[in-house]
């Protein structure tokens, strides 16, 4: 699954996960932490939409 940014576009892949964010490929969006923000625009993942 990816989860794409309402506010930006920016695209969180779980097969990629987020390295520079210390987020590891393969992690699930549930997983990554709830004070994650987007590394382009800085809103929470309540801002993410899913997309297959």
């Amino acid at each position: 699954m990816k989860y794409i940014c309402d506010v930006c576009g920016w695209e969180y892949d779980e097969e990629k996960g987020y390295p520079e964010g210390g987020i590891a490929p393969g992690t699930k969006w549930e997983d990554v932490p709830d004070d994650f923000e987007c590394p382009l625009c800085s809103v929470g993942k309540d801002q993410f939409s899913a997309e297959e």
